[in-house]
């Protein structure tokens, strides 16, 4: 018998059949005598109904008490689900982020966990009960006021959680059977992949693949909590995230696949991430002299914008002067042009331009950097497809593009077919978000 934490998206928890649904499966677990610590986030749209009410009062509200009313949402999610549990005969019991001891630094609204004190979830699991966790929320150390955790913030709780109960695994509960190759909304054809490395799937998710969080697969890489992403629509086994040399089966996971062996040589393309929310910023005119790129990207740095892509143009022999390119989040633009020409006399460059109608599209996989030849058909698929690529970077088991926007579906289905990645069966989206 095992320790299993579970996490529930917002589509999972929809609506009361879809609570009842979920009640269902933690019953059927805990009934098999296993452990269960269930982490929730949202019903549906709640938090972006609460986002908008709070608007509809204030075009500014205070971040403190945006946290306070966001966290509201789980809060109804985790009392629901306690009831629906109780009510198939399993006892329940709901905690906050703060009763579940999760500690936050005191940055509202994007809050990092620092600590994970989880004596009460311990003690509702050891007295045979079902601990059921708000995510996305915690509470700082100092002040004790209420915090969020941000984007991807209930996977991140339940990875947390995870790791400080020493679960044997964290399942995340989505709407689709596990990850794909490519998004499932944009390539039908698209393929279930059954295990991946935490490696492959930072790069994932760092390169737009929304399946899973960014700061949720670190925390699991740091602590080597295996994660099981799956659906809970289905019983379809997802797909097993974990380091490359962990061979042990975990719960939920047929030990006579190839999650719970080793595998001899990876595959050489795991998948084809995507990223519509960038914009891209030039420089345009900068004097290449010594210092001007560390100052220009000093003020990026100060205006809390986070760099992604970088590409510096060969400086022109008459003028002494070159160009310089970067992707960061597109909400981060604004604030990072306003602060680049508040010192634009300073640094001496000569205009900004601010595109925010590009894509990116990102070729992962570990099987890259022994194989030759990946450059040369991802771009000549781009080609075939008529698709100009504006940036380029690398990693050593990824490849980013960048492209117009309009062009980006059409550049993922191009690129998806051109390394084989493609199967008959067509994937299926159980709720609609691909969460």
């Amino acid at each position: 018998m095992a320790l299993i934490v579970q996490k529930y998206g917002g589509s999972s928890v929809a609506d009361a059949e879809s609570i009842k649904r979920v009640a269902k499966r933690i019953s059927e677990a805990r009934k098999a005598g296993h452990d269960v610590v269930v982490v929730v986030s949202a019903m549906g749209d709640t938090t972006d109904e609460l986002i908008d009410l709070a608007r509809q009062i204030t075009p500014i509200p205070p971040s403190r008490e945006m946290d306070i009313l966001l966290t509201a949402g789980e809060r109804i999610s985790m009392s629901l689900l306690a009831m629906a549990i109780n009510n198939l005969g399993v006892k329940a019991k709901s905690f906050t982020g703060q009763q579940a001891g999760v500690i936050t630094d005191a940055v509202h609204g994007k809050a990092r966990i620092v600590d994970v004190v989880p004596g009460r979830i311990r003690e509702t699991v050891d007295k045979g009960s079902v601990a059921i966790v708000a995510g996305f929320q915690g509470v700082t150390e100092s002040t004790n006021d209420v915090t969020t955790l941000g984007r991807g913030g209930s996977d991140t709780t339940a990875v947390a959680l995870a790791a400080g109960l020493g679960a044997d695994v964290c399942e995340i509960y989505t709407d689709v059977d596990g990850i794909f190759t490519a998004d499932p909304r944009i390539v039908s054809s698209a393929r279930k992949i059954d295990r991946i490395t935490y490696e492959e799937m930072l790069e994932m998710a760092a390169s737009g693949a929304k399946i899973l969080a960014l700061r949720c697969v670190e925390y699991a890489r740091r602590y080597d909590v295996p994660v099981h992403v799956r659906s809970s629509f289905s019983g379809v086994p997802g797909t097993l995230v974990t380091n490359a040399s962990n061979v042990t089966t975990v719960p939920g996971v047929d030990a006579g696949t190839s999650e719970g062996e080793a595998v001899m040589e990876a595959p050489i393309i795991s998948g084809v991430a995507h990223d519509r929310s960038e914009a891209k910023i030039t420089v345009v005119g900068v004097p290449d002299v010594p210092g001007t790129a560390a100052h220009i990207f000093e003020v990026v740095a100060g205006a809390g914008a986070n760099i992604d892509m970088i590409v510096q143009n060969i400086s022109g022999a008459s003028t002494g002067r070159t160009d310089i390119s970067f992707t960061l989040p597109e909400s981060d633009g604004p604030v990072a042009t306003t602060a680049l020409n508040a010192v634009r006399e300073a640094i001496g460059f000569e205009s900004i331009q601010l595109d925010d109608q590009i894509g990116k599209l990102s070729l992962v996989g570990a099987g890259m950097k022994s194989h030759p030849g990946v450059s040369a058909k991802l771009f000549g698929a781009l080609r075939d497809a008529g698709i100009n690529i504006e940036m380029i970077t690398t990693s050593e088991i990824r490849i980013s593009v960048v492209t117009r926007e309009d062009s980006l579906d059409a550049a993922v289905r191009a690129v998806h077919t051109a390394f084989d990645l493609d199967t008959e069966a067509e994937a299926v989206v159980y709720g609609g978000t691909g969460r």
